[in-house]
């Protein structure tokens, strides 16, 4: 019996433009790693947190950590106690799948300190647990691809219906995290209750494209379909450069560009690395001259999602 087990799980793009809660992708540039340690009291226990500055709680049923763990054992019906080491990778509230990337890594190295009972897949249930004490509500277009890697749709949640989709070769993507807070909350407030028929019509029809596009490796047909009517129009507005970023990254080879989750973090797809970086550097131009700081990381599409380090 293993007394302990580390696990990592990446950062994630939830939405990716017209996948509004429904799409979601993995990158291997940065994420989350946890620790678990077997001991000999029930119950679970959150030790140490790094790298979140002092603001995630380390009570049980408020970290989305522990909560995961829990939700798993109960399904399994056992009272195992764990230790729990959380070392943060990525920043907090920036659309980069924070909550679910350290969710994801504490249920794969747990798994694996229990003897890998669950399959991957079916560690997902407990991940979504966890998203809804973090943001009120569970949503998986975070957690899915953190956990499967790659490019994942959440078809239904009744019952739960994920699809792992292609990811074409050589597909990179380049994140902007802007030093500019941007409340979730606010984010969500935005948003429009109703959609015009139009827009749904236009919405399903990039969705479709998308998804044809990574079957198909057709980077021509993603570029086409990376396109939101529904949410962006309405969340860019609260994203000093959004617009000048967009507008910069054309001449730079960009298949897309989006709201990383809720934001602030913006994404863009691109074929290549070269094109990768120059996008980095031509968004660097902007947000300079805008007076913003903004943190860049770009890396191919990660398809190993969550994995044991130990």
């Amino acid at each position: 019996m293993i007394r302990s087990a580390k696990a990592f799980a990446p950062a994630t793009v939830a939405n990716v433009s017209c996948g509004f809660d429904i799409l979601g992708f993995a990158i291997d540039a940065m994420g989350d790693t946890v620790e678990v340690i077997r001991k000999d009291e029930p119950g679970l226990r959150v030790v140490s947190i790094e790298g979140d500055g002092g603001k995630l709680p380390f009570e049980a049923k408020k970290n989305t950590c522990a909560v995961a763990i829990q939700a798993m054992l109960d399904e399994m019906g056992l009272q195992v106690g764990m230790d729990i080491y959380l070392a943060k990778g990525l920043p907090l509230g920036s659309g980069m799948g924070s909550s679910a990337a350290s969710a994801v890594a504490a249920l794969a190295a747990a798994n694996r300190l229990l003897g890998d009972p669950f399959e991957k897949k079916d560690l997902l249930p407990f991940a979504i647990a966890a998203e809804k004490v973090a943001c009120g509500a569970g949503h998986a277009d975070n957690v899915g691809p953190s956990l499967l890697g790659g490019f994942v749709l959440i078809r239904d949640y009744h019952p739960l219906d994920v699809v792992k989709l292609p990811v074409p070769d050589d597909l990179y993507c380049t994140l902007l995290h802007p030093h500019y807070e941007l409340n979730t909350a606010d984010s969500r407030s935005v948003l429009r209750d109703k959609i015009p028929m139009k827009h749904a019509t236009i919405q399903s029809g990039n969705v479709a494209g998308l998804i044809a596009g990574l079957y198909e490796g057709n980077f021509e047909l993603i570029s086409r379909s990376l396109k939101d009517v529904i949410a962006e129009p309405y969340r860019a507005v609260l994203l000093p450069g959004f617009y000048e970023v967009r507008e910069s990254l054309k001449s730079a080879g960009v298949l897309g560009m989006g709201i990383s989750g809720s934001g602030p973090t913006l994404f863009a797809l691109s074929k290549g690395k070269e094109k990768a970086d120059a996008i980095s550097k031509a968004a660097k131009e902007v947000y300079s001259s805008i007076g913003l700081g903004v943190d860049v990381y770009f890396s191919e599409i990660n398809t190993k999602g969550a994995y044991v380090i130990e």
